[in-house]
């Protein structure tokens, strides 16, 4: 059980990678809430009044106003557990990112939601972005807020879609979306469109040392986030065709019980490590945040943060996004191969592919063009924080590697040439596995059934990345960026464009 300190690191921990699972995790609830309708006009109610205020707080981009709002109009652990400087961090984000938003109305969904509950429908100004408000408030007085929740939302039935267009005004269009976002400093970064593995459209901006002024380049190394569980996946499928290891293998046939006990690792299946069905939680824990980074480089300098963590539901019953998963993905990945695991990866999926500029670097060594993470700072002369010490020393098989987008497209294509895993096994990565609809084996599944994408994507302080894989057009779209949620808005905007193309 974590202590009062436990709980609060975990929120802290939480508020600080909610950019990178938001988007996922989000998308994946909004499809089990079924259809919906948007009421344009805010109730007079205690909960439309507070939403109302946290609108007027976000557009603000004050800090001391958040501090307030926090102070005044928030209780519980939301405000007593979470350090005030996340919760203006979050504010912070969201305000320039956004540019501030514009309230469209209030959703309500076929299943109602829990007393309390309100979501609010908001669009931005600059980004363009559909933006769910969820806020939960206390049903009796003072009816306070007791949770927030910033989240992707799908576009108003109301909304007028896209027009189809011919590929070369798709593309002028969202060079001109790529340059209002970079005029306002809310994008650094490179973007990359590919056809049929032909480049189409590219584009580096913004700096990747804000302290040396340098800038990015097109073949400039950024921080993946959680993408590097593709790479995980694929390497566990290379082994599961060389019969060395079954999806069906419980986790403990592999490891030994001073990584789980036993009667927890019994129950876990591989599949249910690659599927995020396996019940475990995430070793960002309190022991890692209070732990010197320098301890944490190879796969088993994590073991200590895993031993003897308990389980949040019954694995296969549930799903619930694991880093603890891949990271003993990795560790299995070492003993069904003999080799250490980012050896493995470099010989088999790296090499392989030609990723030449792609690696899981130490941050204590000097690695050329590789680009820092930086996060706007909630207060104070110095607009920007880089992420140096928030982040893990070395990256490893649940994320935090580095890579090109042109690396990202080789990976791609060589993935669907069957040079890397057979394509009946690639098939197996992206189908959809019960309790999760939305992610198959260490990939994201999104489209429709005649335009399939897939991909992963990953996301930190600084760090923001997506990789999309469009199977049926033969589109690739790979964003990535230094700056918090900065691909994003981009890799959304290309989809949206590529997916209505006129014929």
């Amino acid at each position: 059980m974590l202590t009062e300190s436990g709980l609060r690191q975990a929120a802290r921990t939480f508020v600080l990678i909610w950019a990178g699972l938001c988007a996922f995790t989000s998308a994946r609830a909004q499809q089990g809430m079924g259809d919906y309708r948007d009421v344009r006009e805010l109730p007079d109610t205690p909960a439309g009044k507070r939403v109302a205020e946290l609108i007027e707080t976000l557009n603000s981009d004050d800090p001391q106003r958040v501090r307030r709002f926090i102070e005044d109009s928030t209780t519980g652990p939301f405000r007593e557990e979470i350090p005030l400087a996340d919760h203006q961090q979050v504010f912070r984000e969201v305000a320039t990112g956004s540019g501030g938003v514009e309230f469209y109305g209030i959703r309500q969904y076929e299943q109602p939601r829990p007393p309390g509950e309100i979501v609010a429908i908001v669009r931005g100004k600059l980004d363009e972005r559909w933006r769910g408000l969820v806020v939960n408030v206390q049903t009796e007085e003072p009816h306070k807020i007791v949770g927030i929740q910033f989240a992707p939302a799908r576009p108003p039935h109301e909304a007028e879609p896209p027009p189809a267009l011919p590929l070369d005004e798709a593309l002028a269009r969202l060079s001109d979306y790529v340059n209002r976002l970079v005029a306002a400093d809310t994008f650094s970064g490179t973007v990359l469109i590919a056809r049929d593995g032909k480049v189409i459209f590219e584009r580096a901006a913004g700096q990747a040392c804000k302290r040396y002024d340098v800038p990015n380049r097109i073949d400039t190394k950024f921080n993946l986030g959680s993408m590097n569980k593709m790479f995980t996946a694929v390497a566990i499928a290379q082994l599961a065709e060389q019969d060395k290891l079954s999806y069906t293998d419980p986790v403990s046939r592999w490891l030994s019980s001073d990584w789980l006990p036993a009667e927890v690792a019994d129950r876990i299946a591989i599949e249910h490590l690659l599927t995020h069905t396996s019940g475990l939680g995430s070793y960002f824990n309190e022991r890692f945040m209070s732990a010197s980074r320098d301890r944490f480089r190879k796969v088993d300098d994590y073991r200590p943060l895993v031993a003897g963590e308990s389980l949040r539901f019954e694995p296969g019953s549930d799903w619930g996004y694991s880093n603890t998963g891949f990271l003993l993905l990795g560790a299995i990945i070492e003993k069904v191969s003999g080799q250490d695991y980012f050896d493995y990866v470099r010989a088999h999926i790296y090499q392989p592919a030609g990723m030449t500029n792609s690696d899981c670097y130490d941050m204590d060594r000097p690695v050329p063009n590789l680009a820092m993470g930086y996060s706007r700072a909630s207060d104070g002369d110095i607009p920007w924080t880089d992420n140096l010490f928030k982040h893990v020393i070395r990256g490893g098989p649940a994320g935090g590697g580095f890579a090109t987008v042109h690396d990202l497209l080789k990976f791609d294509q060589t993935l669907r040439s069957g040079k890397l895993i057979k394509s009946e096994t690639a098939a197996r990565l992206w189908t959809p596995k019960p309790q999760s609809p939305n992610y198959g084996y260490g990939f994201s599944l999104e489209g429709q059934p005649s335009q399939r994408i897939v991909g992963h994507g990953g996301g930190f302080p600084g760090i923001s990345a997506k990789l999309e894989m469009h199977l049926d057009s033969g589109f690739t779209i790979a964003v990535l960026s230094n700056y918090d949620g900065g691909a994003m808005p981009i890799a959304d905007r290309a989809r949206e464009l590529l997916t209505n193309l006129k014929p």
